[in-house]
C-alpha cells in the first residue's frame, strides 16, 4: 500500500469538504463526489483518480480525517494531568464534535460501513484514543480495553446522533456514565464474556446503554 503524497492528500481533503454538503441529499455516491468536484473546481476525471474506489473509499477517508482532527485537538490540551477516564471522555467528545456540522453525512457513513470495513474503522478510532490516553498495554488488556471502548463509542455515537439537547448535554452525561461503568474493575469482569465473536454494535447495545439517552421529543 502506497502513501499518498502531501499534495494528493490536500486535494483529497478539498474534495471531501466539497462533497460533504451533497451527502445528505445524494448519499455517499459517485453523484455526490461528482457534484463536490464541480464545487471544488475539479474535473470529474481528477476526482475519480483521487478516489478510484469511489464513495466507499471516500467514507474511509472521512473517518480517517476525523481521527486525525481528533488527535490534533487532543494535542492542544494537557492530558497528563487528567485521569485516564477523563482523557478517554475528552477524546470521544473531540471525535464526535469533529463531525458536528456533518451529522447527516456521518449517519449515512455508518450505514455504508456496516461490515468488516466499518469494524476496522471503529478499531482504528478506539486504538487512536487509547494511544492518545497513554495506554501502553501489549497483553490481553490491549484487546479488552479497545473492545470495551468500541462499545462505549458506538453507543455514545448513536446517542449523539439523536440528541438535540442544549450543548448535547444529554450525550456527554451518557458518555460519562458509560466510561465510569467500563473503567471499574467490576464492570470489566462483568463484560469479558461478552467480548466473544459478535457485532460490536450488539455489544454496544448490551445492558440498555441508552438509559438516559432517548431522542428528545
Amino acid at each position: 500500500m502506497t502513501t499518498a503524497s502531501p499534495d494528493r492528500q490536500d486535494l483529497r481533503r478539498r474534495l471531501l469538504a466539497a462533497t460533504l454538503p451533497h451527502v445528505p441529499f445524494e448519499g455517499w455516491t459517485r453523484a455526490s463526489i461528482d457534484a463536490g468536484a464541480g464545487d471544488a473546481g475539479m474535473a470529474v476525471g481528477e476526482a475519480r483518480r483521487l478516489f478510484p474506489e469511489g464513495a466507499d473509499e471516500m467514507v474511509s477517508f472521512f473517518f480517517a480525517e476525523g481521527d486525525r482532527a481528533m488527535l490534533d485537538g487532543l494535542s492542544r490540551i494537557n492530558l497528563k494531568d487528567m485521569r485516564v477516564r477523563d482523557r478517554i471522555a475528552a477524546a470521544v467528545r473531540f471525535r464526535l464534535e469533529v463531525d458536528d456540522g456533518h451529522r447527516e453525512a456521518l449517519l449515512r457513513a455508518t450505514a455504508v460501513k456496516t461490515g468488516p470495513s466499518g469494524a476496522r474503522a471503529l478499531w482504528r478510532t478506539v486504538d487512536a484514543i487509547w494511544h492518545a490516553a497513554g495506554d501502553t498495554a501489549t497483553d490481553f488488556n490491549y484487546y479488552t480495553k479497545r473492545l470495551l471502548l468500541a462499545g462505549v463509542h458506538t453507543a455514545t455515537l448513536l446517542c449523539w446522533l439523536n440528541d438535540d439537547s442544549p450543548g448535547r448535554e444529554k450525550t456527554w452525561a451518557f458518555l460519562d456514565r458509560r466510561i465510569a461503568d467500563v473503567m471499574s474493575i467490576n464492570g470489566l469482569k462483568a463484560r469479558l464474556p461478552r467480548l466473544r465473536p459478535g457485532p460490536i454494535a450488539r455489544f454496544a447495545m448490551s445492558r440498555s446503554p441508552f438509559s438516559g439517552c432517548r431522542p428528545n421529543r
